[in-house]
């Protein structure tokens, strides 16, 4: 899925982005396998998800630049950022991305698009102001290979089945989907047989409201776990397109440190963007638990030490 750049392919994430789409395809058949056997209606709620699916896939860019407050810019306007970007592009030998600047102090940066031809990169004025021009090309780099991997295209797909369930579920609390439009048990005006279907009906209701949340969760969980590893792919064909692995190192460690500067409230409201980012606003730390398992990014210290092993294997390659 990398396309023709030479960004190094990563065959596990190809495999797991496919592997998580089948099995998204498979809760998706037995999602609505198990919603039509029920009689339930959920045309509206299929064409609401549809329509959202669209205009994330189609307008993420421009829905993360506003979400961002950040905004084009020219070659004239950065000279110094559209160099680092030029150079990593023919380096890549891919096509070159529109360039955005974020007036937000979080250090960070991201890449949006469906394919390298139509991409975006944008970094925040405050990874400007921290980094040093080598650590914000290593940073770049990494995230130039989201685009040349096509995973933020198969995330948003992945996406939509959660998306789809976790719709259902609100509009089972605050549409009344069912109102009106079922009958069991003989219907209304049959004296003992209404209250048996309004039973019947209720039990319906928590039936798919259950199987509902429980496809959101699947979903959750198999998104996250592939926003991951598709971080650690990015960290690993980043820096080995520059060569590098310590710079990375260094910029994911001093963006890191200077998290702990920013307030709290600041770095609540970025972090629903936290799937774009090069590092969460609020990160989780140690090895594999709970907080992890819940997060978009692996912890610093796994990825710290994917580039200390990669660093150790490309100095033994010189």
């Amino acid at each position: 899925m990398s396309g023709t750049t030479r960004f190094a392919k990563d065959r596990g994430l190809t495999f797991r982005m496919g592997f998580t789409l089948f099995l998204l395809g498979l809760v998706y058949v037995a999602f609505f396998g198990l919603l039509i056997a029920l009689g339930v209606g959920t045309l509206t709620v299929v064409v609401i998800a549809a329509i959202l699916l669209f205009v994330q896939f189609f307008y993420s860019d421009k829905i993360a630049l506003f979400g961002m407050r950040a905004h084009l810019v020219t070659r004239e306007q950065e000279p110094e950022l559209y160099q680092i970007v030029e150079r990593l592009c023919a380096l890549a030998d891919m096509p070159m991305p529109k360039v955005a600047v974020s007036e937000l102090d979080i250090p960070n940066a991201f890449a949006t698009g469906r394919s390298p031809s139509n991409a975006v990169v944008c970094v925040t004025r405050g990874i400007q102001r921290r980094l040093s021009p080598a650590e914000l090309e290593a940073v770049l780099s990494h995230e130039l290979s989201h685009g040349a991997h096509r995973d933020v295209a198969v995330m948003t797909i992945a996406s939509f089945i959660g998306v789809l369930a976790g719709l259902l579920v609100r509009f089972m609390f605050y549409s009344e989907l069912f109102s009106g439009g079922m009958s069991y048990g003989g219907g209304r005006g049959r004296g003992g047989n209404q209250l048996q279907g309004e039973g019947q009906l209720v039990a319906l209701e928590l039936v798919v409201m259950v199987v509902s949340a429980l496809v959101y969760a699947i979903s959750f969980l198999l998104i996250r776990a592939l926003s991951r590893y598709r971080e650690l792919a990015a960290d690993r064909s980043g820096a080995i397109l520059i060569g590098r692995p310590a710079l990375l190192k260094s910029a994911l460690l001093r963006i890191s440190g200077a998290m702990g500067q920013i307030p709290t409230r600041d770095l609540r409201s970025a972090q629903a963007f936290n799937a774009f980012f090069f590092a969460p606003a609020i990160a989780p730390r140690g090895g594999v638990g709970l907080g992890e398992l819940f997060s978009t990014h692996p912890s610093i210290e796994r990825r710290i030490a994917q580039l200390d092993e990669l660093e150790r294997q490309l100095g033994k390659a010189e």
